[in-house]
């Protein structure tokens, strides 16, 4: 049975342990998240679009300060202390959220947006909304730093897919209870019960790591062994475990800045972030305007995320890992930004809610199941520490610039009083700079791997 679970997978047998508890590891991650994520959306939207824009601003500055502070962090500990710890650390916080929404529940006040909203229920849903933003982001860096810090490159163009896979399953799963859950009630103590589920996920998530950190070091499989780009040969598995990242806190920075791979890897990111903003604010707008009540808000928001989790299932499972294997990276990474100017073009010529609900569908399925994968594997070929700090950097801070930047754009059309179809339109353009982008970042990694293997 294992031998034909490894040839569907197109998994090696003594790899499929790592793979299944990574699958695993990455479902518990999502679950939890998207118990949160309709809560985050509804408190955003509550009171209006002009005050989100305000929040993607301070979620930018919010994860500069972040980013750097978990390299200080990074730099004193090896992997096997700081994943926990961090993780821990956004179970605490869940709990704080709850414990203060629960407390002014319990004294008559109402949730963000209602007409029994309260001073603390307004503070908690803000600061809920930018640490969030900032933390969904971090969180999945992690657990991709170190899913490409255990496999290789090789690996990874055939285990990310099927990880990706759990990952998803583990969305579908929280945003399909979110929404049953929001439509049962509409209690005050929603948003705070939510809270404690995805607490609750992210413990198991932090179990389930500490499980596969041990079978990675059991490993005998030369294959499974850990390789790096300062040393491509394998490594003993212990020495690295034991092994400190070492460095500064703005090391991540100063590699990203001096670096002219991850300088393109980061321009790929800003400018995926830029089109994701234009797309979220255009639902935003949507769900605002069709809903009255806080917890259709939040069921309106898990609706959309569990469409799109659908249609990034059924990509994973059919498309994905042929993609990749047959295309190679650099043309796996250029679909997003066709599927981009597809789709606006599309909505530029039908301004629809259903080409919109149709557009948003296929592109989070392209970024998640197809773009994801691929893109991660591109830091398969940077040192230990450029994982660990640079890729936060990335990942994180370069993300919600490119939040920042399709803020500003949305909020100068709609100063500007330009449709839909004019939005659409303008983005085109944008999104052909970022499949040429996308040509040059696979170019740089296949450069590396080249100078490795000459080595």
């Amino acid at each position: 049975m294992t031998d034909s679970i490894s040839r569907v997978l197109n998994i090696k047998k003594e790899e499929l342990p790592l793979v299944i508890l990574s699958a695993a590891f990455f479902f518990c991650l999502l679950c939890g998240y998207y118990f949160l994520r309709p809560v985050r959306d509804a408190m955003g939207v509550s009171r209006g679009m002009g005050e989100l824009r305000l929040l993607f601003v301070a979620t930018s500055l919010t994860s500069l300060i972040l980013v750097l502070a978990f390299g200080g962090i990074v730099a004193r500990l090896n992997r096997r202390q700081f994943i926990p710890i961090s993780y821990i650390f956004v179970i605490l916080c869940l709990f704080v959220f709850a414990g203060l929404l629960i407390a002014d529940a319990a004294s008559g006040g109402g949730l963000i947006g209602t007409d029994i909203e309260t001073p603390t229920s307004r503070i908690v849903g803000y600061t809920f909304f930018v640490w969030l933003s900032t933390i969904n982001l971090f969180v999945n860096s992690i657990f991709w730093a170190f899913m490409v810090d255990i496999f290789s490159v090789d690996q990874g163009k055939r285990a990310f897919a099927f990880i990706g896979v759990g990952g998803t399953t583990g969305a579908l799963c929280g945003s399909w209870a979110t929404e049953t859950i929001s439509k049962l009630t509409e209690s005050a103590y929603l948003p705070a019960g939510l809270m404690l589920t995805g607490a609750a996920f992210f413990g198991a998530a932090i179990i389930i790591m500490m499980i596969l950190d041990k079978v990675v070091l059991a490993s005998e499989h030369p294959a499974l062994t850990i390789k790096s780009i300062e040393s491509p040969i394998a490594v003993d598995n212990h020495a690295e475990h034991r092994e400190k990242i070492g460095g500064s806190f703005w090391e991540g920075l100063k590699s990203v800045i001096t670096s002219p791979y991850l300088l393109g890897v980061g321009a790929y990111i800003m400018l995926m972030a830029i089109s994701n903003t234009m797309i979220y604010f255009t639902q935003a707008n949507i769900i605002l305007e069709n809903t009255d009540t806080f917890s259709q808000r939040v069921s309106g928001f898990a609706q959309f995320d569990m469409v799109a989790q659908v249609a990034t299932l059924i990509t994973q499972i059919f498309i994905t890992t042929r993609v990749i294997k047959r295309i190679g990276v650099t043309w796996t990474l250029a679909i997003l930004p066709l599927v981009t100017m597809a789709g606006f073009a599309a909505l530029s010529v039908w301004t629809l809610y259903g080409v919109m609900a149709i557009f948003q569908a296929v592109h989070r399925a392209t970024r998640y199941a197809i773009s994801r994968p691929a893109r991660e594997t591109l830091f398969s070929v940077v040192s230990k520490s450029e994982k660990y700090k640079a890729k936060p950097v990335v990942d994180v801070f370069l993300y919600r610039g490119g939040d920042v930047v399709g803020t500003g754009v949305s909020g100068l059309f709609a100063a500007m009083g330009a449709t839909l179809a004019t939005v659409a339109a303008a983005t085109v353009p944008i999104a052909g700079a970022w499949a040429v982008l996308c040509v040059g970042v696979g170019l740089g990694q296949k450069r590396r791997i080249q100078s490795h293997e000459a080595q």
